[in-house]
């Protein structure tokens, strides 16, 4: 992901103006991590360190996003709704 793409996801998903760690913005730069490694996967079907690192990032949102629904159910579900993400 370049920085111009990072800043664009942060742009999207920000609470306010210099916002750059809620919720939302981690699960975004997250999800938008998880969709370049899962199309790397597709071409590189053994590279199981790659593998791993998804794993590690689908947990990560997926503890981010149970926090979110016990903090704000209507946060969480506009942030569903947003991302494309089944829950």
């Amino acid at each position: 992901m370049t920085k111009e793409e990072r800043q664009a996801v942060i742009k999207d998903y920000a609470t306010g103006e210099k916002d750059v760690g809620s919720v939302e913005v981690q699960v975004a730069l997250l999800t938008s991590r998880i969709t370049e490694l899962t199309e790397h996967l597709k071409v590189h079907a053994k590279d199981n360190s790659s593998r791993r690192g998804l794993t590690a990032l689908v947990n990560r949102r997926r503890k981010l996003l149970a926090y979110l629904d016990r903090r704000s159910h209507d946060r969480y579900v506009s942030l569903i709704r947003r991302l494309k993400l089944r829950r």
